[in-house]
């Protein structure tokens, strides 16, 4: 998977990583950058996603698309398709531009608008990750624990780096018994739980 990345797909990881690291030492306000994950959380997401059931592959807060291009290629060699929702509208924009340079665009179900609206109507979900606002990460839990299948993976990011704000949430997670939960010190931390 990572020895035959199509070269349009590392051209936009490339702008995306620059963007990143320009962004991160600007003034830019925190809610108006991408905010995107590190190449090691890419392929870590990538490799997980991979193996998980059959099953809806799903993405909460797209950003800029950096991850999903990641999980595009987990998604190609299961011969499945991407869901990623993104809630800001000019985020939405630059995810829909670099799925379109990226060349895989068709192979991506990119929806405009808050998740929490559609999760009750979505088919089994067997792999999502979340990296929303904060505040969100607990009710999106509560939402999709009861549709995702056994063996099925919700992984968030940033468990280690914004303890504060996930507190509620990461101490649901280890509390619940139908999930196996550990947090990954990849990037800013990823709490993974597998539905037993």
């Amino acid at each position: 998977m990572y020895h035959n990345i199509p070269d349009k797909i590392k051209e936009c990881m490339r702008e995306l990583e620059t963007r990143d690291v320009m962004e991160r030492s600007s003034t830019i306000p925190l809610q108006y950058r991408l905010q995107q994950v590190s190449p090691d959380t890419g392929k870590f997401l990538a490799m997980l996603c991979i193996d998980v059931p059959k099953g809806l592959i799903m993405e909460v807060g797209t950003s800029g698309g950096y991850a999903s291009l990641w999980l595009s290629l987990a998604c190609k060699q299961r011969e499945d398709k991407l869901t990623t929702f993104e809630i800001q509208e000019d985020k939405f924009i630059v995810a829909m531009e670099t799925f379109r340079k990226s060349g895989i665009d068709s192979s991506i179900n990119l929806v405009l608008g808050d998740a929490r609206s559609y999760i009750s109507r979505m088919p089994p979900i067997s792999f999502c990750f979340m990296d929303a606002e904060k505040d969100v990460h607990l009710e999106i839990y509560e939402q999709i624990m009861p549709n995702l299948v056994s063996g099925g993976m919700l992984v968030a990011n940033g468990a280690l780096a914004q303890t504060d704000q996930l507190s509620l949430y990461l101490g649901r997670a280890y509390r619940d018994p139908r999930v196996d939960t550990l947090v990954v010190p990849i990037g800013r931390g990823l709490l993974i739980c597998r539905k037993i």
